[in-house]
């Protein structure tokens, strides 16, 4: 897995649960990825409510955060 860094912020690394958030809610494809602080932000929703959706995710067996 390559290593990659916030657009934001530039925290670097990302976390799998980071990169697979991204992907989940934003696009498959997309080339710039946020740290979970900065997505929250930009998706206007709380740092724990995206965390809540990273639990919801891997429960249903989502293969973006196994």
């Amino acid at each position: 897995m390559k290593k990659v860094e916030c657009c934001s912020c530039y925290k670097y690394p990302l976390s799998k649960d980071e990169i697979g958030i991204n992907q989940k809610l934003m696009d498959s494809d997309i080339e710039n990825f946020f740290c979970i602080s900065c997505l929250a932000e930009y998706l206007e929703c709380s740092v724990e409510e995206l965390l809540d959706k990273i639990e919801e995710f891997k429960e249903q067996g989502c293969t973006l955060f196994s």
